[in-house]
């Protein structure tokens, strides 16, 4: 007997020993007696009468024919039963699924679950995607960083990138993944954003100075962030931008950012897709409402709100 069944049948005889049921009213019955399970466990059973092979066969690709006609039937009132379905119920049946993926993804976040890291030698030639609210000519020394809802600010904090470089430097070879199912892996380098929220610490939901570290539960649930232009925006829950891995990025693959890949500052994280890693960020504001998000708007692909992975 296998340790399997010698561990299932010694949890039986416990059960026994406490409850004083026995398996042992059909012996002769139900083949294996004791040892088989479906005894063990009182299930209720039937014989048919005995079939030959030919017959076994036949019952066989009866129950096997009826199963894929069964199934197919199902598959084509699905398809027609989407097509033919109002567009309002399909937005909000597809706004309930995305809703119910964020909220078990948040159920299982911790910022000690890490996403892997890779070695240099890992390293994979970095692709490009939408370059919404970046594509116009950057002006390196122009740029400035505006941060809303900042502690002990009567207004907007403005940085430089000079002041962004003098925060701790973070490190990390991550893998970028596209919503549209490419991926690459790339280094990254900036000052992670809970590294920011730090040294400028927020505003907490009672007006007072966020502690980063020992309550983030007080912190603004949302933070937004937008292009100068304003032309591309992305929402981002607090708990997942305070994570370790991700970065207010100046680098990529030790070299500057270029134009093309956000110069000269980005969002980069391997824990949420690339519609969310906003590139050449010119606002960040915290808030207590869950701010608009480009990629999420029915009107550019009504995508997941959450797109995190």
């Amino acid at each position: 007997m296998s340790d399997d069944k010698k561990t299932l049948l010694e949890k039986v005889r416990d059960f026994e020993s406490r409850t004083g049921e026995t398996t042992d009213s059909t012996p002769d019955l139900w083949p294996g007696a004791r040892e088989n399970t479906a005894n063990i466990l009182n299930e209720p059973r039937k014989l048919s009468e005995p079939l030959s092979e030919i017959e076994a066969q036949k019952r066989m690709t009866s129950l096997t024919r009826r199963g894929f006609l069964v199934g197919g039937a199902a598959a084509l009132i699905g398809i027609f039963g989407w097509r033919w379905m109002p567009q309002k119920v399909k937005d909000d049946l597809l706004t309930r699924t995305f809703e119910f993926n964020e909220r078990v993804s948040q159920l299982f976040y911790s910022p000690k679950h890490l996403a892997r890291e890779f070695r240099p030698d890992q390293i994979t030639p970095a692709r490009l995607n939408s370059n919404i609210g970046a594509e116009g000519e950057l002006d390196a020394e122009a740029w400035r960083l505006i941060i809303r809802g900042v502690a002990g600010q009567a207004g907007d904090l403005v940085l430089t990138i000079d002041d962004i470089r003098r925060l701790p430097r973070t490190e990390m070879i991550t893998q970028f993944k596209c919503i549209e199912g490419w991926s690459y892996i790339a280094k990254w380098a900036g000052v992670r954003f809970s590294d920011i929220a730090a040294a400028f610490p927020p505003k907490d939901i009672n007006g007072g100075v966020g502690d980063v570290t020992a309550r983030p539960d007080e912190l603004p649930p949302y933070v937004y962030l937008a292009t100068p232009d304003g032309q591309y925006y992305v929402g981002w829950d607090t708990q997942a931008i305070m994570h370790p891995q991700t970065l207010l990025a100046y680098e990529l693959n030790d070299e500057p950012l270029t134009p093309e890949h956000g110069a000269p500052l980005r969002i980069a994280s391997p824990t949420k897709y690339g519609i969310k890693q906003i590139k050449r960020i010119g606002v960040i504001e915290y808030t207590s409402e869950r701010p608009r998000d480009y990629w999420a708007d029915p009107n550019n692909g009504g995508y997941d709100w959450y797109s995190g992975h």
